[in-house]
């Protein structure tokens, strides 16, 4: 009954997207330093040094997800007149030969000694600001559903084809999927979402089967302790499982995991549900499942109360950027899909998917502030 009160307030969806962000990345932090401290103590001579990077990236983030929660709308919507255009830039900045970084074989990233990013997590939130931008002023002109796929595809087939060119496709695929979650929202027709989606799945399929190490990683889902994948493709979806197997219950004890000591080189990022599975079990796994469920929940029921169109349209897409990228993490370590290089919102290593997701998540904030009921009651709560 308590629970239910608590959930029927307005105020209590602001208070629950605090809350588990904040033990999101909390956990996030003691995981990733579980995660990397054998290969930080390799590669830097410190087992805190990953951890360390982490670290000076959320100091950097949390004022600007402040300041971004305090921020006027009307600013909101001066940038997301323009962030098409800048997204568009720096895409094409990273294809530069010398100027943009390749890591794993994608060149998606930018950098200048030790400080590297990846635009690519700050364009998810750029574009999905534009994106709202651009909804909510055809919902103010009453223009039919069927000018939603026109309004939007191009630039997100712009967006994809640019990241594609950096070969990567797990990317690629995030924005794939926001983009037909902003569909739905918009209320384009299901035949006309149901074609779309049909066309993109066949997109990527082809993507998949034209490229061998794409397509060594499908068939790695569907075997991976078979001979001809354990020891290829096969090799960390084996131990992820294999780590998630030993957990059992409790957990084999924190920092106690022993697939990271190199059988799961991307411990700390693509696979560290698999980590949190295998140190702290069961009971880890669920605890961090009903973070992200609590997190994604109170961002789409703010998103549902939003009084302006672009405040809902844009919070509804970082609610479905925030479950695919949940989706697609956990569905790789649990190797229910490919290995596709995205991160665990908040909790896996990712200075740049830190920073852009704490941007995204003070733009939420901003939008339940600006809510009447929701401010009254904040107000009301002041000492």
């Amino acid at each position: 009954m308590r629970t239910q009160n608590f959930l029927s307030k307005p105020v209590s969806s602001y208070y629950l997207l605090l809350v588990s962000a904040a033990s999101l990345t909390s956990l996030g932090l003691v995981m990733v330093l579980s995660a990397s401290s054998i290969r930080s103590l390799e590669t830097n001579g410190s087992s805190f040094a990953i951890v360390g990077r982490q670290i000076a990236f959320l100091i950097l983030a949390l004022p600007v997800g402040y300041i971004a929660s305090r921020l006027p709308f009307g600013r909101w919507v001066s940038l997301a007149r323009f962030s098409l255009i800048g997204s568009v830039l720096i895409l094409l900045i990273v294809q530069i030969p010398g100027i943009g970084h390749l890591v794993g074989g994608n060149r998606n990233w930018l950098g200048y000694g030790p400080v590297v990013i990846q635009p690519s997590e700050f364009v998810k939130f750029f574009l999905i600001l534009w994106a709202g931008y651009m909804l909510s002023r055809r919902e103010s002109r009453g223009s039919g559903s069927e000018n939603v796929l026109k309004l939007l595809l191009p630039a997100f087939l712009a967006i994809m084809v640019l990241i594609l060119l950096g070969h990567d496709l797990g990317t690629a695929a995030v924005f794939a999927a926001i983009l037909l979650g902003l569909l739905f929202v918009s209320g384009i027709q299901l035949r006309l979402l149901g074609i779309t989606s049909i066309l993109g799945l066949t997109a990527i399929v082809a993507l998949i089967i034209t490229a061998p190490h794409r397509m060594s990683r499908l068939l790695a889902v569907i075997q991976p302790f078979s001979p001809e994948y354990y020891k290829l493709a096969g090799w960390q979806p084996a131990h992820s499982i294999m780590g998630l197997a030993s957990g059992g219950l409790f957990g084999v004890g924190l920092g106690a995991s022993r697939q990271k000591w190199g059988n799961l080189a991307e411990a700390h990022t693509d696979f560290i549900f698999s980590v949190i599975g295998e140190e702290l079990g069961l009971l880890g796994t669920l605890a961090v499942l009903l973070l992200l469920s609590a997190l994604i929940y109170s961002i789409f029921n703010i998103a549902i109360r939003a009084h302006d169109p672009m405040s809902r349209y844009v919070c509804a897409g970082i609610g479905c950027w925030i479950l695919v990228q949940t989706i697609m993490n956990i569905g790789s370590a649990t190797s229910v899909l490919p290995v596709v290089g995205v991160t665990l919102p908040l909790v896996s290593y990712g200075g740049s998917s830190l920073f852009a997701t704490i941007i995204a998540l003070g733009f939420v904030v901003g939008t339940a502030r600006r809510d009447p009921a929701i401010f009254a009651a904040l107000k009301r709560e002041k000492p």
